[in-house]
């Protein structure tokens, strides 16, 4: 072998995906994945299988994942989350903002990847977004900035709207920031908001009995596991009382709610699946920024918007990314 050829061969060696080298050589990487809520919906679930494929792990031969879900009881995050440090996985995925706070509060040595925080600084995961500075990074859901471009939105659906009940985690220290975001742009469109506050899923049936009292003219939910995971209630209660509702994820839309603005949560969870191979592959997570959000949807049902008897003005009907019939 000349000396040319031995180098080309040596760079290849070294250019040769960690998950090949992994897959050969018998080693299978341990994912712990750490959430609030009762799962991850099928259609994500594939996103991110396909992801993680794409980028050479194949779950069950270079890669396993330990999953642990809260079920909607924040309470259990910290014993769930300590369970995936004993199991000694080799990095934490948490989505949301409550669980990679448990992560970080269980381990300051195992990488975690936030999948969806909403407030990475604000709530303490992170020191600033540019450079972390500690075992946790990954990506921002960053819906507040978002709050008063989807009340808009919603105002110029209906533009009657007056009275405005936000549904929101008050358990979950993030919808608090969006709930204050609401507040400040429905001050600049005369719109009083009225708070709906549930920590779990038994405090459903009075925040809705609340609604009936307070008689509001549209609906706003705040995003979380708690709230996403109770959408189908939620949007039953909406179309029940006749009520405009604006939504932070498809998800909604696609159970029958009226329309939804925010960050596409397919293209997070997609690019999370990057964070894990990088950090898999020797990355530190201090030297990964976090990212935000680049891509937005705005989702309508028209066919709920024809139950409402409400018409999509032509300005807003062409900004959908999305129009189900």
């Amino acid at each position: 072998m000349n000396r040319r050829s031995f180098v080309l061969l040596l760079a290849a060696t070294a250019a040769r995906p960690l998950a090949v080298s992994a897959q050969q050589s018998g080693k299978v990487f341990r994912v712990g994945v750490l959430n609030a809520g009762i799962g991850t919906p099928k259609p994500l679930a594939d996103v991110s299988r396909d992801a993680f494929e794409k980028l050479g792990w194949f779950e069950g031969k270079n890669i396993s994942f330990e999953r642990r879900y809260a079920e909607n009881h924040p309470d259990r995050l910290a014993d769930l989350a300590a369970e995936l440090v004993r199991l000694k996985v080799d990095l934490i995925m948490a989505g949301g903002t409550l669980a990679p706070l448990a992560a970080k509060r269980a381990t300051t040595t195992i990488p975690i990847v936030m999948t969806t925080a909403g407030d990475p600084v604000g709530s303490g995961l992170v020191s600033n977004l540019a450079r972390p500075e500690a075992n946790v990074t990954g990506l921002s859901f960053m819906s507040p900035d978002l709050a008063g471009k989807r009340l808009q939105l919603l105002k110029e659906v209906v533009p009657r709207i007056a009275r405005v009940a936000v549904l929101r985690d008050a358990a979950n220290p993030y919808p608090a920031r969006e709930f204050k975001e609401t507040e400040r742009v429905a001050q600049t469109l005369g719109i009083e908001v009225q708070s709906l506050e549930v920590r779990g899923p038994d405090d459903f049936a009075g925040a809705f009995e609340a609604a009936k009292r307070q008689q509001p003219d549209a609906l706003f939910a705040i995003g979380d596991p708690l709230i996403s995971d109770l959408r189908r209630q939620i949007v039953d209660f909406a179309s029940a009382q006749r009520l405009p509702a604006a939504y932070s994820l498809r998800e909604y839309v696609e159970a029958g709610g009226l329309m939804s603005y925010g960050a596409s949560i397919s293209d997070l969870v997609r690019r999370a699946a990057g964070y894990v191979d990088k950090i898999l592959r020797g990355a530190k997570p201090e030297d990964l920024p976090v990212e935000q959000p680049t891509k937005f949807e705005l989702v309508i049902n028209l066919k709920t918007a024809k139950t409402l008897g409400l018409t999509i003005p032509p300005s807003v009907l062409g900004l959908a990314d999305e129009v189900i019939e």
